[in-house]
Protein backbone atom coordinates (compact mmCIF):
# COMPACT_ATOMS: atom_id res chain seq x y z
CA UNK A 1 0.00 0.00 0.00
CA UNK A 2 1.38 3.52 -1.07
CA UNK A 3 1.88 6.43 1.29
CA UNK A 4 0.36 9.64 0.58
CA UNK A 5 -0.33 11.45 3.94
CA UNK A 6 1.87 13.18 5.28
CA UNK A 7 2.29 15.80 8.78
CA UNK A 8 -0.13 17.82 7.77
CA UNK A 9 -2.51 15.96 4.57
CA UNK A 10 -1.50 15.37 1.29
CA UNK A 11 1.21 17.75 -0.38
CA UNK A 12 3.18 17.91 -3.40
CA UNK A 13 3.80 19.89 -6.60
CA UNK A 14 0.36 19.90 -8.41
CA UNK A 15 0.03 17.48 -11.07
CA UNK A 16 3.02 15.72 -10.13
CA UNK A 17 2.05 12.44 -8.08
CA UNK A 18 0.96 12.31 -5.74
CA UNK A 19 -1.14 15.77 -6.14
CA UNK A 20 -2.67 14.59 -9.40
CA UNK A 21 -5.93 15.26 -10.28
CA UNK A 22 -6.58 11.70 -10.72
CA UNK A 23 -5.54 11.31 -6.43
CA UNK A 24 -7.31 14.16 -5.94
CA UNK A 25 -10.66 12.38 -6.86
CA UNK A 26 -9.33 9.16 -5.16
CA UNK A 27 -9.38 11.18 -2.28
CA UNK A 28 -12.51 12.73 -2.32
CA UNK A 29 -14.12 9.05 -3.21
CA UNK A 30 -12.41 7.75 0.11
CA UNK A 31 -13.35 10.46 2.03
CA UNK A 32 -17.07 10.30 1.12
CA UNK A 33 -17.23 7.13 2.35
CA UNK A 34 -15.43 7.10 5.91
CA UNK A 35 -17.65 10.50 6.20
CA UNK A 36 -20.90 8.82 5.37
CA UNK A 37 -22.21 7.19 9.41
CA UNK A 38 -26.38 7.73 8.95
CA UNK A 39 -28.69 7.41 6.25
CA UNK A 40 -29.12 10.86 5.34
CA UNK A 41 -27.91 13.45 2.88
CA UNK A 42 -24.24 14.05 3.44
CA UNK A 43 -22.60 17.02 2.63
CA UNK A 44 -18.80 17.98 2.66
CA UNK A 45 -17.19 21.62 2.52
CA UNK A 46 -14.26 21.84 0.22
CA UNK A 47 -12.21 25.37 0.76
CA UNK A 48 -9.16 26.13 -1.11
CA UNK A 49 -6.63 29.27 -1.30
CA UNK A 50 -5.45 31.40 -3.96
CA UNK A 51 -2.55 29.35 -6.26
CA UNK A 52 -3.90 28.69 -9.72
CA UNK A 53 -3.76 24.59 -9.19
CA UNK A 54 -6.87 25.27 -6.83
CA UNK A 55 -9.21 24.97 -9.90
CA UNK A 56 -8.55 21.68 -11.19
CA UNK A 57 -7.74 19.93 -7.37
CA UNK A 58 -11.06 21.82 -6.85
CA UNK A 59 -13.07 20.30 -9.75
CA UNK A 60 -11.04 16.51 -8.74
CA UNK A 61 -11.91 16.31 -5.38
CA UNK A 62 -15.62 17.38 -5.69
CA UNK A 63 -16.05 14.81 -8.92
CA UNK A 64 -15.22 12.44 -6.32
CA UNK A 65 -17.05 13.35 -3.60
CA UNK A 66 -20.12 13.63 -5.66
CA UNK A 67 -19.57 10.07 -7.29
CA UNK A 68 -19.87 8.55 -3.91
CA UNK A 69 -23.52 10.02 -3.24
CA UNK A 70 -22.36 12.93 -0.89
CA UNK A 71 -23.13 16.73 -1.49
CA UNK A 72 -20.34 19.27 -1.67
CA UNK A 73 -20.19 23.03 -0.47
CA UNK A 74 -17.81 25.30 -2.44
CA UNK A 75 -17.09 28.16 -0.25
CA UNK A 76 -14.06 29.25 -2.61
CA UNK A 77 -10.94 31.36 -1.28
CA UNK A 78 -10.77 31.33 2.54
CA UNK A 79 -8.17 30.99 5.35
CA UNK A 80 -7.89 27.34 6.66
CA UNK A 81 -9.25 28.02 10.13
CA UNK A 82 -12.04 29.42 8.27
CA UNK A 83 -12.96 26.24 6.20
CA UNK A 84 -12.69 24.63 9.68
CA UNK A 85 -14.98 27.21 11.23
CA UNK A 86 -17.80 26.56 8.28
CA UNK A 87 -17.54 22.90 8.37
CA UNK A 88 -18.58 22.76 12.25
CA UNK A 89 -21.00 25.81 11.82
CA UNK A 90 -22.63 24.06 9.04
CA UNK A 91 -23.12 20.56 10.80
CA UNK A 92 -20.93 19.40 7.78
CA UNK A 93 -19.82 15.51 8.29
CA UNK A 94 -16.07 17.22 7.13
CA UNK A 95 -13.88 19.72 5.11
CA UNK A 96 -11.78 19.75 2.49
CA UNK A 97 -9.14 22.65 1.95
CA UNK A 98 -6.84 22.70 -1.00
CA UNK A 99 -3.59 24.62 0.23
CA UNK A 100 -0.29 24.00 0.61
CA UNK A 101 -0.02 26.60 3.43
CA UNK A 102 3.21 28.68 3.04
CA UNK A 103 4.84 27.21 0.13
CA UNK A 104 5.25 28.60 -3.19
CA UNK A 105 2.32 28.66 -6.23
CA UNK A 106 3.77 25.61 -7.76
CA UNK A 107 2.86 23.07 -4.84
CA UNK A 108 -0.80 22.50 -3.56
CA UNK A 109 -2.01 20.44 -0.52
CA UNK A 110 -5.20 18.44 0.60
CA UNK A 111 -6.06 18.33 4.18
CA UNK A 112 -9.30 16.97 5.80
CA UNK A 113 -11.01 18.24 8.70
CA UNK A 114 -13.94 16.07 10.95
CA UNK A 115 -17.26 17.64 11.52
CA UNK A 116 -16.35 19.06 14.69
CA UNK A 117 -13.51 20.98 12.62
CA UNK A 118 -10.66 19.42 14.28
CA UNK A 119 -7.93 17.44 11.89
CA UNK A 120 -7.68 13.91 11.14
CA UNK A 121 -6.59 11.43 13.67
CA UNK A 122 -3.78 9.28 12.20
CA UNK A 123 -5.66 6.12 11.55
CA UNK A 124 -8.76 8.20 9.93
CA UNK A 125 -6.07 8.97 7.19
CA UNK A 126 -5.06 5.91 7.23
CA UNK A 127 -8.46 4.31 6.46
CA UNK A 128 -8.57 6.69 3.52
CA UNK A 129 -5.36 5.50 2.24
CA UNK A 130 -6.64 1.98 2.60
CA UNK A 131 -9.60 2.44 0.56
CA UNK A 132 -7.86 4.12 -2.34
CA UNK A 133 -4.75 1.36 -2.62
CA UNK A 134 -7.03 -1.69 -1.91
CA UNK A 135 -9.62 -0.61 -4.23
CA UNK A 136 -12.59 -1.95 -2.11
CA UNK A 137 -14.64 1.27 -3.19
CA UNK A 138 -14.22 0.69 -6.86
CA UNK A 139 -17.69 -1.26 -7.18
CA UNK A 140 -19.74 1.74 -5.35
CA UNK A 141 -21.24 4.04 -7.91
CA UNK A 142 -24.35 5.80 -6.77
CA UNK A 143 -26.67 6.50 -10.04
CA UNK A 144 -29.91 8.31 -10.45
CA UNK A 145 -31.13 10.60 -7.78
CA UNK A 146 -28.05 9.32 -5.26
CA UNK A 147 -25.55 11.11 -7.12
CA UNK A 148 -24.36 14.02 -5.01
CA UNK A 149 -24.53 17.63 -6.15
CA UNK A 150 -22.57 20.71 -5.66
CA UNK A 151 -23.59 24.05 -4.06
CA UNK A 152 -21.65 27.49 -3.91
CA UNK A 153 -21.57 29.09 -0.43
CA UNK A 154 -21.84 32.61 -0.91
CA UNK A 155 -21.53 33.94 2.13
CA UNK A 156 -18.94 31.86 3.26
CA UNK A 157 -16.68 35.15 3.92
CA UNK A 158 -18.93 36.96 5.64
CA UNK A 159 -19.92 34.12 8.16
CA UNK A 160 -16.06 34.05 9.08
CA UNK A 161 -15.74 37.81 9.38
CA UNK A 162 -19.00 37.78 11.48
CA UNK A 163 -17.47 34.51 13.89
CA UNK A 164 -14.18 36.46 13.80
CA UNK A 165 -15.36 39.75 15.10
CA UNK A 166 -17.24 38.29 18.00
CA UNK A 167 -14.34 36.57 19.44
CA UNK A 168 -13.15 40.79 20.03
CA UNK A 169 -14.13 42.15 22.92
CA UNK A 170 -16.68 44.70 22.53
CA UNK A 171 -16.00 46.80 25.05
CA UNK A 172 -13.43 47.79 23.13
CA UNK A 173 -12.44 49.76 19.70
CA UNK A 174 -9.68 49.95 17.11
CA UNK A 175 -10.25 53.47 16.21
CA UNK A 176 -6.83 55.50 15.88
CA UNK A 177 -4.72 52.06 15.26
CA UNK A 178 -3.06 51.97 12.44
CA UNK A 179 -2.41 48.20 10.89
CA UNK A 180 -0.04 47.13 8.25
CA UNK A 181 -1.30 44.03 7.38
CA UNK A 182 0.37 41.66 4.82
CA UNK A 183 -1.81 38.99 3.48
CA UNK A 184 0.87 37.02 1.18
CA UNK A 185 -1.29 37.38 -1.79
CA UNK A 186 -3.22 34.46 -0.09
CA UNK A 187 -6.73 33.14 1.18
CA UNK A 188 -7.08 36.29 3.63
CA UNK A 189 -7.23 38.82 1.03
CA UNK A 190 -10.68 39.33 1.85
CA UNK A 191 -11.13 38.25 5.36
CA UNK A 192 -8.05 40.12 6.80
CA UNK A 193 -9.26 43.61 6.05
CA UNK A 194 -12.36 43.26 5.96
CA UNK A 195 -12.91 42.33 10.18
CA UNK A 196 -9.84 45.18 11.22
CA UNK A 197 -11.60 47.80 9.16
CA UNK A 198 -14.98 47.05 10.32
CA UNK A 199 -13.59 46.98 13.82
CA UNK A 200 -12.29 50.57 13.19
CA UNK A 201 -8.68 50.30 12.32
CA UNK A 202 -6.89 52.13 9.56
CA UNK A 203 -5.18 49.66 7.36
CA UNK A 204 -1.88 49.72 4.77
CA UNK A 205 -2.46 46.83 2.83
CA UNK A 206 0.09 44.40 0.82
CA UNK A 207 -0.35 41.28 -0.68
CA UNK A 208 -4.39 41.45 -1.73
CA UNK A 209 -3.81 41.25 -5.23
CA UNK A 210 -3.45 37.42 -5.79
CA UNK A 211 -3.36 36.54 -9.21
CA UNK A 212 -2.92 32.66 -8.35
CA UNK A 213 1.37 32.76 -8.89
CA UNK A 214 2.28 35.58 -6.48
CA UNK A 215 1.12 33.78 -3.35
CA UNK A 216 3.96 33.39 -0.56
CA UNK A 217 5.73 34.79 -3.23
CA UNK A 218 8.71 37.21 -1.31
CA UNK A 219 5.71 38.56 1.13
CA UNK A 220 3.62 36.93 4.20
CA UNK A 221 4.83 35.44 7.64
CA UNK A 222 7.77 33.58 5.62
CA UNK A 223 8.70 37.43 5.06
CA UNK A 224 7.92 39.97 7.58
CA UNK A 225 10.52 42.30 6.97
CA UNK A 226 7.90 43.77 3.85
CA UNK A 227 5.53 44.84 6.87
CA UNK A 228 7.97 45.63 8.88
CA UNK A 229 9.43 48.36 6.14
CA UNK A 230 5.35 49.37 5.87
CA UNK A 231 5.15 49.57 9.60
CA UNK A 232 7.90 52.23 9.76
CA UNK A 233 6.71 54.12 6.76
CA UNK A 234 3.61 54.59 7.50
CA UNK A 235 3.74 55.03 11.24
CA UNK A 236 1.60 51.85 12.16
CA UNK A 237 1.62 50.62 15.41
CA UNK A 238 1.87 47.51 14.69
CA UNK A 239 2.28 44.69 11.66
CA UNK A 240 0.36 41.50 10.80
CA UNK A 241 1.88 39.21 8.28
CA UNK A 242 -0.08 35.79 7.07
CA UNK A 243 0.97 32.65 5.59
CA UNK A 244 -0.76 31.34 2.07
CA UNK A 245 -3.66 30.15 4.16
CA UNK A 246 -3.87 32.40 7.09
CA UNK A 247 -3.30 30.01 9.99
CA UNK A 248 -0.70 31.47 11.18
CA UNK A 249 0.82 35.22 11.91
CA UNK A 250 4.11 36.72 12.70
CA UNK A 251 4.06 40.09 14.39
CA UNK A 252 6.01 43.52 13.48
CA UNK A 253 6.13 45.97 16.75
CA UNK A 254 6.08 49.63 15.91
CA UNK A 255 9.75 49.46 15.83
CA UNK A 256 10.04 47.51 13.21
CA UNK A 257 11.09 44.12 15.34
CA UNK A 258 9.56 41.20 14.68
CA UNK A 259 7.41 39.58 17.40
CA UNK A 260 7.48 35.50 16.45
CA UNK A 261 5.02 32.85 17.39
CA UNK A 262 6.77 32.36 20.57
CA UNK A 263 6.80 35.93 21.80
CA UNK A 264 2.97 36.19 20.73
CA UNK A 265 2.32 33.13 23.62
CA UNK A 266 4.30 34.77 26.10
CA UNK A 267 2.00 37.36 25.24
CA UNK A 268 -1.02 35.21 25.82
CA UNK A 269 -0.53 33.27 28.57
CA UNK A 270 0.97 36.03 30.48
CA UNK A 271 -2.25 37.92 29.97
CA UNK A 272 -4.74 34.35 30.39
CA UNK A 273 -2.18 33.79 33.59
CA UNK A 274 -3.44 37.23 35.35
CA UNK A 275 -7.03 36.47 34.46
CA UNK A 276 -6.98 32.68 35.83
CA UNK A 277 -8.20 31.88 32.04
CA UNK A 278 -5.19 29.41 31.19
CA UNK A 279 -6.10 26.18 31.75
CA UNK A 280 -4.05 24.00 34.24
CA UNK A 281 -1.39 27.52 34.27
CA UNK A 282 -0.24 25.31 30.76
CA UNK A 283 0.63 26.31 27.42
CA UNK A 284 1.25 23.39 24.34
CA UNK A 285 4.00 24.21 22.07
CA UNK A 286 6.32 22.10 20.20
CA UNK A 287 10.35 20.94 21.07
CA UNK A 288 11.15 24.15 18.67
CA UNK A 289 9.95 26.56 20.81
CA UNK A 290 12.62 28.66 22.38
CA UNK A 291 13.76 27.79 25.63
CA UNK A 292 13.33 31.78 26.66
CA UNK A 293 9.52 31.10 26.28
CA UNK A 294 9.74 27.99 28.95
CA UNK A 295 11.98 30.49 31.09
CA UNK A 296 9.64 33.33 30.95
CA UNK A 297 6.24 30.85 31.45
CA UNK A 298 7.91 29.32 34.88
CA UNK A 299 8.61 32.56 36.45
CA UNK A 300 5.20 33.41 35.85
CA UNK A 301 3.94 30.40 37.89
CA UNK A 302 2.78 28.85 34.70
CA UNK A 303 4.10 25.63 32.75
CA UNK A 304 4.97 24.75 29.63
CA UNK A 305 4.66 21.34 28.01
CA UNK A 306 6.16 20.05 24.46
CA UNK A 307 5.17 18.06 21.92
CA UNK A 308 6.43 16.87 17.93
CA UNK A 309 6.23 18.90 15.44
CA UNK A 310 3.58 20.33 13.82
CA UNK A 311 -0.04 22.17 15.45
CA UNK A 312 -1.98 18.75 14.52
CA UNK A 313 0.24 17.48 17.51
CA UNK A 314 -0.20 20.66 19.64
CA UNK A 315 -4.03 20.37 19.46
CA UNK A 316 -4.13 16.53 20.10
CA UNK A 317 -2.54 17.37 23.61
CA UNK A 318 -4.30 20.16 24.14
CA UNK A 319 -7.91 17.58 23.95
CA UNK A 320 -6.14 15.32 26.03
CA UNK A 321 -5.20 17.21 29.17
CA UNK A 322 -7.58 19.85 28.82
CA UNK A 323 -5.54 22.73 27.89
CA UNK A 324 -6.76 25.66 25.99
CA UNK A 325 -3.45 27.48 24.43
CA UNK A 326 -1.02 26.56 22.39
CA UNK A 327 1.04 26.78 19.60
CA UNK A 328 4.57 26.93 17.21
CA UNK A 329 6.99 29.47 16.84
CA UNK A 330 6.34 29.59 13.18
CA UNK A 331 3.38 31.54 14.55
CA UNK A 332 0.21 28.83 14.66
CA UNK A 333 -1.42 29.72 17.82
CA UNK A 334 -4.61 27.75 19.16
CA UNK A 335 -6.70 29.25 20.83
CA UNK A 336 -9.28 26.53 22.04
CA UNK A 337 -12.12 28.52 23.50
CA UNK A 338 -12.71 29.93 20.05
CA UNK A 339 -11.71 27.77 17.54
CA UNK A 340 -10.19 24.18 16.76
CA UNK A 341 -7.12 25.10 15.10
CA UNK A 342 -4.05 27.95 14.06
CA UNK A 343 -6.07 30.98 13.00
CA UNK A 344 -3.53 33.98 12.54
CA UNK A 345 -6.34 36.52 12.18
CA UNK A 346 -7.52 35.77 15.70
CA UNK A 347 -4.34 35.44 17.37
CA UNK A 348 -3.67 39.05 16.01
CA UNK A 349 -7.37 40.07 17.01
CA UNK A 350 -6.46 38.61 20.46
CA UNK A 351 -3.28 41.00 20.27
CA UNK A 352 -4.65 43.91 19.63
CA UNK A 353 -6.83 43.20 22.59
CA UNK A 354 -4.16 42.75 24.84
CA UNK A 355 -2.39 45.63 23.86
CA UNK A 356 -5.40 47.95 24.38
CA UNK A 357 -6.57 46.21 27.54
CA UNK A 358 -3.30 46.94 28.98
CA UNK A 359 -2.62 50.10 27.29
CA UNK A 360 1.39 48.64 25.71
CA UNK A 361 2.64 48.81 23.09
CA UNK A 362 3.75 45.87 21.32
CA UNK A 363 7.67 46.15 21.81
CA UNK A 364 6.91 46.03 25.58
CA UNK A 365 4.50 43.37 25.71
CA UNK A 366 7.03 41.83 23.47
CA UNK A 367 10.14 42.28 26.14
CA UNK A 368 8.21 39.80 28.74
CA UNK A 369 10.31 37.52 26.84
CA UNK A 370 14.29 37.32 26.70
CA UNK A 371 14.55 34.69 23.21
CA UNK A 372 17.50 32.29 23.36
CA UNK A 373 19.99 32.36 20.11
CA UNK A 374 19.12 29.83 18.21
CA UNK A 375 20.29 28.53 14.76
CA UNK A 376 18.34 26.62 12.36
CA UNK A 377 19.95 24.69 9.13
CA UNK A 378 18.12 22.77 6.98
CA UNK A 379 20.19 19.87 5.37
CA UNK A 380 18.32 18.81 1.88
CA UNK A 381 18.57 14.64 1.41
CA UNK A 382 18.30 12.65 -1.81
CA UNK A 383 15.93 10.00 -0.20
CA UNK A 384 14.44 9.43 3.09
CA UNK A 385 15.91 7.40 5.49
CA UNK A 386 15.86 6.66 9.33
CA UNK A 387 18.98 8.65 11.14
CA UNK A 388 19.51 5.33 13.22
CA UNK A 389 21.08 4.08 10.42
CA UNK A 390 24.07 6.62 10.29
CA UNK A 391 26.35 6.36 13.90
CA UNK A 392 28.77 9.10 12.66
CA UNK A 393 25.51 11.81 12.69
CA UNK A 394 25.00 9.93 16.37
CA UNK A 395 28.57 10.70 17.81
CA UNK A 396 28.46 14.21 16.51
CA UNK A 397 25.08 15.04 18.52
CA UNK A 398 26.54 13.34 21.88
CA UNK A 399 29.53 15.85 21.34
CA UNK A 400 27.33 18.77 20.77
CA UNK A 401 24.90 18.00 23.55
CA UNK A 402 27.84 17.67 25.54
CA UNK A 403 28.78 21.25 24.74
CA UNK A 404 25.83 23.00 25.18
CA UNK A 405 25.47 21.10 28.77
CA UNK A 406 22.16 22.09 31.08
CA UNK A 407 22.75 25.63 28.63
CA UNK A 408 21.28 24.41 25.45
CA UNK A 409 20.14 21.81 23.43
CA UNK A 410 20.29 20.15 20.03
CA UNK A 411 17.12 18.84 18.32
CA UNK A 412 17.77 16.84 14.49
CA UNK A 413 14.54 16.07 13.12
CA UNK A 414 13.38 15.62 9.62
CA UNK A 415 11.15 17.56 7.88
CA UNK A 416 7.27 15.89 7.46
CA UNK A 417 6.40 17.86 4.22
CA UNK A 418 9.83 18.29 2.54
CA UNK A 419 13.27 16.27 1.63
CA UNK A 420 15.06 17.90 4.44
CA UNK A 421 16.68 17.03 7.94
CA UNK A 422 16.20 20.10 10.34
CA UNK A 423 18.87 21.15 12.81
CA UNK A 424 18.26 23.28 15.40
CA UNK A 425 20.55 24.60 18.19
CA UNK A 426 19.81 26.88 20.98
CA UNK A 427 21.44 27.92 23.99
CA UNK A 428 23.20 30.65 26.24
CA UNK A 429 26.39 31.24 23.58
CA UNK A 430 24.93 32.03 20.31
CA UNK A 431 28.44 31.76 18.44
CA UNK A 432 28.66 28.30 20.24
CA UNK A 433 25.40 28.02 18.89
CA UNK A 434 25.78 28.84 15.26
CA UNK A 435 29.48 26.73 14.91
CA UNK A 436 27.53 23.63 16.52
CA UNK A 437 24.56 23.93 14.30
CA UNK A 438 26.52 23.91 11.30
CA UNK A 439 28.98 21.27 12.64
CA UNK A 440 25.76 18.76 13.20
CA UNK A 441 24.58 20.04 9.49
CA UNK A 442 28.39 19.35 7.74
CA UNK A 443 28.22 15.84 9.55
CA UNK A 444 24.48 15.43 8.50
CA UNK A 445 25.26 15.96 4.47
CA UNK A 446 28.11 13.63 4.37
CA UNK A 447 26.69 11.15 6.32
CA UNK A 448 23.77 11.21 3.69
CA UNK A 449 24.67 12.73 0.50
Amino acid sequence: MGKIFGTDGVRGVANVYPMTTEMAMQLGRGAAYVFRNAKRRHKIVIGKDTRLSGYMIENAIASGICSMGVDVLLVGPLPTPGIAFITSSMRADAGVVISASHNPFQDTGIKFFSQDGFKLADEIEESIEDLIFSNDIDHLRPTAEEVGKAFRVDDAVGRYVVFLKNTFSRDLTMDGIKIAVDCANGASYKVAPAVFEELGADLVLTGVEPNGYNINDGCGSLYPQVVAELVLESGANLGIAFDGDADRVICVDEKGAVVDGDQLMAIFASRMLKEKRLNHSTLVTTVMSNMGLEVTLNSLGGKLERTAVGDRYVVERMLSGGFNLGGEQSGHIIFLDHNTTGDGILSALQLIEVMLAEGKTLSELAALMDRYPQHLVNVRIKERKSLDAFPEIAHTAKQVEAKLGNRGRLLIRPSGTEPLIRVMVEGKDEKLVVELAEETAATIERAMS
